[in-house]
Order: C-alpha cells, then structure tokens, then sequence
C-alpha cells in the first residue's frame, strides 16, 4: 500500500509540480483530523475488546461489540462527511488563506463517511487476529485512489492546479468506497462460519449497548486524543510553516512550493519505513490485549522486546540511507534536488516516528492509552516551538521545520520508551537493540557512499538522468543487502527472527545456515 502511495505522489509531483502538491496537501491536515475525531481510537478499541472476548471464548460477545461499532463509527462518519462538506469554504479562505483549497476540501470530504465503516470491520477482523482482511482492504483502497485519482488529475489538469488537486483528493474517497466493498465482501464469505461458532456457544455473556459503547469509548476517546496530535501538527505546520517562510523573506508561491518540499515530498518518503511499524502496531494491540487477558506476563515481556528490536533493526538502516541518499532520491523520485535537503534532515526522524507508534501500540494493549496521549502532546509542544524559532532562520528556512519535527518525534518516542520499561519492568538489550544494528548500518553507509560516488561518473554517457536512477537504484539495493548480511555476521539476527516472515522465511535460514551467517 504504500509503496503505490509513493508511486501516487511522484506521479502528483511529476503532473502538478510542487505547488500542485502544495495546495493538495491543504486539504489532507483538515481531512484527517476530522478523520481521527471521527475514528481513530475505535478500530484499536474493536480489535482489543474483541481480542479479549475470543480468548475466553465468547464469540456472541465479540459480535455485539462489532455490531455497536459499526453503528456508532457509522453516525459520525456521516455527520462529520457533511460538516466537512458544509465548512469547506470557510478553511479554505479563512484558515488557508487560499480559495483555491476549496475544491479539494469537498472532493474529499465523501472518504471520512467511507474509511469510518471500514475501520469498524478491520477492527473486527484484528480482533480476530486476522490481518489478510485489513491488508487486501487498504490495497484495493489504494489502488483505486491512485486508479481513478490519477485519471480525473490528467483530465481535469488543464482546467488549473486547484481543479487537478481536487481530482487527487476525490481520488481517496472512490478508494475507500472501493476497500470497503472489498471488505463487505470478505465478512459475507466468512459470516457463515462465524455464526457457527457463535451458535455453538454455551453460555451468552452479552452486554448491553450502552455499555459496550462506554467500554469502547473508554479506550476510544484517549486514542483518538493522540491521534488527534499528528493531525493538528499538520495544520500547525500548514499555519506557521509558510508564515515564518514568509518571516525569512520568502514570498508567495516560493513559500508555498517549499511547504510543497516538506508536506508532500520528504514526509511522505519519511513514512515509507512505517510499513513495517504499522503493522506491527496494528497486530500488537490484540496479541498483548490477549497476553494480558491471560495473564502471560512473560509472553508480553517477550512480544513487546522482539516487536521494539525489529522496529529498530530496520529504523536504524533506513535513517542511515536516506540521509545519505536523500539528493539522489529526491531527483529519482520528483526530479527535484532541493527537496533531498529537506529529506537528509527529516531522515534522522525516522528512528523515532517508529519507535514511537511501536511503543504506542504495546501501551495501548495493556491499556495506558493516555500514555502515548501525553508523551506525543510534549513532543508536538517541543515541535511547535522549534518549529516557529528555526523556520524563520533564513539560512534553514523550511529545514528549520523539518529539524523540529524530528525534535519533537524523538521527545515522544524517547518518553514512550521510559513510560515501558516503568509499567514492565521491560529491559532493552542496547547491544542487540541498538550497537549491532548500527554497526551493520555504519559499513551499509560506507559501500553506499563509494558505490554511488564510483558508479554515477561511468554511467553520464547514458545521460545525467538515467545515470541517476541506476545509481540509485543499485545503491539502495547493495546497501540493504549490504546491511543484513553485516547484521548477520555481528550476531545481530536470529533464526527465529527469518522464521517470522511467512513463505520466504524457512527459505532464508537455509541459505543463511549454509554459509555460517546465522545464530539459533
């Protein structure tokens, strides 16, 4: 999903060009905060509840709560689409200060209706502890964003930048439509079997509507809080990033196109590495709820370490290479130079943005979801002041935003990490967490650095462009080959580690046992 979401945005940047991409992302800050008021905690409440009921076996209860969630996610994703809809003039022109924002508010203001429903059978299905659902769904929701979003841009492009830009925002709202009816179709297959095992059940521990909703929003409201944060960061950013831009003596669309760089550039490449951390958050939440439920502290113990080193062995290598790679990349991916040095900043965030939502996600399985709240309210409050004094620094200008961001990720992730440890007595090998990975990811940098630097002269004959992205392509590739092997030698990965990877897993640790690269 995210890698067609990176292939969407280069395309974006490539037909609109960065203030295309600017205006764009004007719509997205006001989307999804209305998007987490209206669902954000619910689905990790569903898929908790629902954990905690299927290891008692209490299927009927499980149900119930999936029923009340859809109703409830239902009322607010309908009600919020059309506060949306109804507002979308006055943000536009009042918050933005910018007209042209208006058509891309409404295009995407159907989405928050659609992704609502859809959150409440994900929910469901993670309960469950079944992930296929979850994933099929976001690829087919993705899918069609970039299908139908892609082709109304090219139609409607040459009628101006706003028209285009609502034709990308509509895109998302034809995708959820297209995930949820996925996801519809899924439950109907499995539906039968399901009511089966409900039948089947003794005893009917069911109970009330009111109090499923109490028990939802319990865990709901503090969730949605924190998740109500990266949201409104993003509107801060909208307000005070062009405005201290403007404070360093850049004007205008040059203002805008440099917000165009941070928002809709370098974020979004910034992000590609939580692939990994979401769906580990996401499959964290219902396997600690169920440890938890079950008493098995050990086991949480165990979860919890082997989902925080994982996060880091792959965080650490990919902060390493964008910052190192960030120019080449930028020009890879947009043609566009100037965004890598937004980008080389912005990469050291990486290790934090990660360690963040992992941490996040064990604590909200044990049921401290305040915690993360607070943790992330100080580092947006760091982010927010470093962001107003740097930004206006005209020799950092829009790296002056990007410098804070990664403040304030690593003031919440670093809270995170001792709230953890507090609550579980939780330790840390920093060895195996921490040194491996980043000597594996420091001779990474090395091979990198000389291979791009050897390579891209021998390669100008075909070109300064073609030269660039074989150069960077190879050295991606040999870099990420580079660092597991490293990682292997240094005794940093396990074989239980390659047995966790479905299909491919066995296959790797045979190959690794051959040459001697791997510990039991």
């Amino acid at each position: 999903m995210r890698i067609v979401g990176a292939f969407f945005r280069i395309v974006l940047a490539m037909l609109m060009t960065d203030e295309g991409v600017g205006l764009y992302q004007m719509a997205y800050p006001v989307y999804s905060l209305l998007l987490a008021v209206s669902t954000a905690g619910i689905p990790t409440a569903i898929s908790k509840l629902v954990a905690e009921n299927l290891a008692h076996g209490n299927y009927c209860g499980a149900y119930r709560i999936f029923q009340t969630a859809l109703i409830l996610l239902g009322l607010s994703g309908l009600i919020i689409s059309v506060l949306l809809y109804q507002s979308a003039e006055y943000f536009a022109e009042v918050i933005f200060l910018d007209s042209r924002a208006y058509l891309p508010l409404i295009s995407i203001s159907p989405a928050i209706f659609f992704v609502t429903v859809m959150s409440a059978y994900r929910g469901f299905f993670q309960g469950q502890q079944q992930m296929l659902p979850t994933a099929l769904s976001q690829i087919i929701e993705q899918l069609g964003r970039v299908i139908i979003g892609l082709f109304l841009v090219i139609y409607l492009l040459p009628k101006g930048l706003e028209y285009a830009a609502a034709a990308a925002s509509f895109g998302a709202a034809a995708g959820a439509l297209c995930g949820l009816l996925a996801l519809i179709f899924i439950w109907w297959r499995q539906r039968k079997k399901y009511m089966l095992k409900l039948k089947r059940q003794g005893k009917k521990n069911v109970h009330s509507f009111t109090r499923i909703m109490r028990e939802i929003l319990r865990i709901a409201v503090p969730i949605t809080l924190g998740s109500l944060v990266m949201p409104l960061i993003s509107i801060v950013d909208l307000a005070v990033v062009p405005l201290r831009l403007r404070a360093a003596g850049f004007l205008g669309n040059r203002a805008t196109a440099l917000y165009g760089q941070l928002a809709g550039m370098a974020s979004p490449i910034i992000h590609i590495p939580t692939i990994i951390t979401v769906a580990l958050a996401i499959s964290l939440v219902p396997a600690v709820s169920e440890a938890l439920a079950l008493r098995k502290y050990s086991l949480l113990r165990q979860r919890a370490y082997q989902a925080i080193r994982m996060t880091l062995i792959l965080a650490i290598p990919s902060a390493i290479g964008l910052y190192l790679l960030a120019e080449p990349i930028c020009v890879l991916l947009y043609q566009n130079a100037e965004a890598g040095a937004v980008l080389a900043v912005m990469a050291l965030g990486v290790v934090f943005l990660t360690l963040y939502q992992t941490t996040s996600a064990v604590l909200q399985g044990l049921g401290h979801a305040m915690i993360p709240v607070t943790n992330l309210f100080w580092g947006a409050v760091v982010k927010t002041g470093f962001t107003w004094i740097l930004t206006a620094w005209p020799e950092l200008n829009v790296r002056g935003a990007a410098l804070a961001t990664v403040l304030g990720f690593g003031t919440a992730a670093l809270l995170n990490v001792y709230q953890l440890q507090k609550i579980t007595d939780l330790h840390l090998a920093a060895v195996e967490t921490i040194a491996k990975p980043l000597c594996a990811a420091g001779v990474m940098g090395i091979i990198v650095i000389y291979l791009y630097n050897t390579l891209e002269p021998t390669l100008l004959s075909l070109g300064i462009t073609a030269a660039n992205q074989i150069t960077t392509l190879l050295s991606v590739l040999v870099g990420a080959a580079v660092y597991f092997v490293s990682l292997m030698f240094l005794g940093g990965l396990y074989k239980s580690d390659l047995l966790l990877l479905p299909k491919i897993g066995a296959i790797l640790v045979r190959i690794a046992e051959r040459f001697h690269l791997i510990r039991g």
